[in-house]
């Protein structure tokens, strides 16, 4: 038989993973497990009663995290406008760039505790293609455009994570403007 969690145990759990997603956000998935417990307010054993290794506090997180991306693509894909749904995605994740600088080696997979989450990030990139096809089709945005050429923006978006903060807090949004004014119709590149 399964007992229910007693509420201040879901509380407390719910409580840690929060406090971790901010920590780990701000200051990367190796920020020691006594300095989450300490920031949450409640004693080490606590935390690891909840969870027990690193790898699960921060598979916890990385699974909020990827719900809250698989819940931005379904919202982009469900748009009507091609236009809005593809920058809006776009400038989702450029803002995220920002917000969870130190979440993004797992969410992006080229941290081990990313590898459970490939198959949502294929599942984000089959969102993607179908995002950019539907733009084509409707001509919201120019007609070579490829899905690669946006993947490349948004590894572009992506690197700026190792600049410091204050600077990407003004690098990142202007590099997301600049790859949506190559996207729109009529920016096709120069030929020299």
């Amino acid at each position: 038989m399964t007992r229910k969690p007693r509420v201040d145990a879901a509380h407390n759990r719910r409580h840690i993973v929060a406090v971790a997603h901010a920590a780990f956000a701000a200051e990367g998935l190796e920020l020691p497990m006594r300095e989450i417990a300490r920031r949450a307010g409640l004693g080490v054993a606590t935390l690891y009663r909840h969870f027990p290794s690193r790898p699960d506090l921060i598979g916890a997180v990385l699974a909020e995290q990827a719900a809250d991306c698989g819940a931005a693509m379904r919202a982009a894909l469900d748009d009507p406008d091609p236009w809005r749904a593809l920058s809006g995605l776009i400038r989702r994740f450029a803002d995220y760039q920002l917000r969870a600088r130190g979440l993004n080696d797992g969410v992006l997979g080229s941290h081990a505790a990313g590898l459970p989450f490939a198959e949502q990030r294929r599942a984000h990139a089959r969102g993607l293609e179908r995002l950019v096809e539907r733009a084509r089709r409707t001509e919201a945005v120019r007609p070579e455009l490829s899905v690669e050429d946006v993947r490349v923006g948004l590894w572009a978006i992506a690197s700026f994570r190792t600049i410091p903060p204050e600077r990407a807090g003004t690098a990142v949004p202007r590099l997301a403007n600049l790859l949506l004014t190559a996207l729109a119709p009529g920016s096709g590149s120069r030929q020299s």
